[in-house]
C-alpha cells in the first residue's frame, strides 16, 4: 500500500480523487492546512504527492520547491491550467508528471500507478541486490523495504554494495577503506566507522535492524 498525500482545494475534486485512488488500493491524506504543507508532508511520509497549482495562501510552484528541498519524493501536478509555459515550469520545479483537469479517473489512476511502479519497483535484472527482505537498487543509490524508498549517499551505497558482494564472510575495514578511497591521500579510521553508522542508523530508522554486523578487530558483514 503506497501513501499519497493529495495537495487539492477542491473539496469536491478532492473526495473524487480520494476515493479512485483508495480503489486501487493506496492511502490517501488529504492536505487540511494550506499554510503548512510541507509540514504535513514531513509528518505523513507520503509515497507520492499529488499537488495542485492554484492553492490559498501558496501556489503549487511554492510547495513542489520547498518538498524539494527536503526529498525527491515523486510529485505530480494537477491543474487546469495546462498550457506548455505551465507543464515546463512544473517540471522544471522537480515535478515527475502533469495531468490536466477535468481529471479523468481512469487516466489518473494509471499515471499515479506508472510512477510509483517506476520509483518503488526495481525491474532492472542485474541492478539490484536483495538482503533482509530489502533490495539495494544500484542504479539510483536505493534502499526499497516495506513500500518505503530509503536514499544512500555515495559512500553508503559503495560500503552496503561490497559487503552484499561478499554476504556472509567478513570485509575488514582496510578492503573497505581502500574501496572507497583510492588514493594516497591519508584518510581518517574514524571516517569509515562514521560512514558505517550512519548508513546504520538510515536503515535502522526504516525498519531494517541489525543489518551490518560488526566483527571487532576484523571488519563487518552481513549475514
Amino acid at each position: 500500500m503506497y501513501r499519497i498525500l493529495l495537495v487539492e482545494d477542491d473539496f469536491a475534486l478532492s473526495s473524487a480523487i480520494e476515493k479512485t485512488l483508495s480503489d486501487y488500493g493506496n492511502e490517501v491524506s488529504t492536505i487540511t492546512d494550506f499554510r503548512n504543507v510541507t509540514g504535513e508532508f514531513v509528518k505523513y511520509q507520503p509515497h507520492l504527492v499529488l499537488m495542485d497549482i492554484m492553492l490559498p495562501y501558496y501556489n503549487g510552484y511554492h510547495w513542489c520547491s520547498e518538498i524539494r528541498k527536503i526529498s525527491n519524493v515523486p510529485i505530480v501536478f494537477i491543474s487546469s491550467a495546462s498550457n506548455n509555459m505551465n507543464i515546463v515550469t512544473a517540471i522544471g520545479l522537480g515535478g515527475d508528471d502533469f495531468i490536466a483537469k477535468p481529471v479523468d479517473s481512469m487516466v489518473l489512476s494509471a499515471k499515479i500507478q506508472a510512477v510509483l511502479r517506476r520509483t518503488y519497483k526495481i525491474s532492472e535484472a542485474g541492478n539490484s541486490m536483495q538482503f533482509h527482505g530489502a533490495v539495494l537498487n544500484t542504479g539510483d543509490a536505493s534502499v526499497i523495504y516495506d513500500g518505503k524508498h530509503i536514499e544512500l549517499t555515495k559512500n553508503e551505497l559503495r560500503i552496503l554494495q561490497i559487503l552484499l558482494d561478499h554476504k556472509g564472510r567478513i570485509v575488514s575495514r582496510d578492503d573497505l577503506m581502500n574501496a572507497l578511497w583510492q588514493s594516497d591521500m591519508y584518510v581518517e579510521e574514524n571516517t569509515l566507522t562514521v560512514n558505517v553508522a550512519r548508513l546504520r542508523k538510515k536503515l535502522s530508522e526504516n525498519g531494517l535492524t541489525d543489518v551490518i554486523i560488526t566483527k571487532p578487530g576484523s571488519g563487518y558483514m552481513i549475514v
